[in-house]
């Protein structure tokens, strides 16, 4: 069997090289090039000595662990032995998740023939299976395994910064009291021209049984101001509550808003909790976030600590 070293040093040099990249990511440790290259070369240069027959005794579990305490050490230096630790453990995470991928979808494709073809049966009556994974099937398929990971982690990230916006929303009308998750928006500054009063929107469907049944699946296709002149005489218990709020949409022109009066808002975020009774609740016909996150989005103005943060329900207001 033709071995090419420098083939196997290549790849192993590339390999090790994107683990480190993308351990630097995961822990968010800027890597030099230089330390990133020097540490990759250090595994390369160990995957060569295990063709060396001289040297086989390198090839044991305390060489290896040892190796990739080298290897970090290169590439990230020792700044404290916590930093160390969360990049140790991130590389070998990465490393496990990786081989982990690979022997999956190297089962994934193999059939019933191929798995009883590496069965062994030992001689005491034990089962034992060979493992064999081709050299290119693992260089194609590392890439896509890491990409992979890459972007699981980059869409947890992303909903952990999204969870530290997100709130308990309870609206209170005339009895009714509706809850449900509510995002922080901190750009957003809708509010009533007249009186200043802020707009906390909410998903129209929360409220489905208790507007006019005129109203549903219209309220994103029919102007606001026609819903409300469609409602004139009818029995709506919220007539009064009702209010058009002006705005102006990204791309589109000005329009209305249909928005209701409540009673109390209260929102729990952060640990703190803030009620408010100056505030309108506007009404969207579609969904504010596609995979249901949160049904409602929170004005800035109703989270200010000098606002109105709930007062401790033993606490005797004078």
């Amino acid at each position: 069997m033709v071995v090419y070293i420098d083939l196997i040093f290549a790849a192993n040099l590339l390999i090790d090289g994107v683990l480190l990249w993308l351990t630097s990511w995961l822990v968010k440790h800027k890597v030099s090039w230089w330390r990133l290259t020097l540490s990759a070369l250090a595994g390369a240069l160990y995957v060569v000595m295990m063709f060396v027959p001289e040297l086989s005794f390198l090839y044991t579990f305390l060489v290896k662990f040892g190796l990739s305490v080298l290897m970090i050490w290169i590439a990230f230096g020792f700044r404290s032995l916590q930093s160390y630790l969360r990049a140790f453990g991130a590389f070998y995470i990465i490393n496990f998740a990786a081989a982990g991928g690979i022997i999956g979808v190297h089962y994934l494709l193999q059939s019933s023939g191929d798995l009883w073809k590496g069965m062994i049966f030992t001689s005491s009556g034990g089962q034992a299976y060979r493992l064999k994974i081709g050299f290119w099937f693992v260089l194609a398929l590392l890439p896509l395994v890491l990409l992979l990971f890459k972007l699981i982690q980059s869409s947890r990230r992303h909903r952990e910064q999204l969870d530290s916006y997100i709130g308990e929303v309870t609206v209170e009308i005339d009895g009714v009291s509706v809850t449900c998750p509510g995002l922080l928006d901190t750009g957003n500054r809708l509010s009533d021209p007249l009186t200043r009063i802020p707009v906390m929107v909410m998903e129209a469907s929360l409220w489905e049984g208790h507007l006019p049944a005129s109203w549903k699946g219209r309220l994103t296709q029919t102007g606001a101001d026609t819903l409300v002149l469609e409602t004139d005489g009818q029995s709506f218990a919220w007539q009064d509550r009702v209010r058009l709020v002006p705005y102006r949409g990204v791309n589109r022109g000005a329009s209305f808003m249909l928005a209701l009066k409540p009673d109390k808002v209260r929102i729990e975020l952060g640990g703190d909790t803030f009620c408010s009774t100056r505030v309108l609740i506007g009404l969207d016909g579609g969904t504010l976030s596609g995979d249901g996150a949160y049904r409602a989005v929170i004005h800035p103005d109703l989270t200010h600590k000098e606002s109105a943060p709930e007062a401790p329900a033993d606490k005797v207001m004078g």
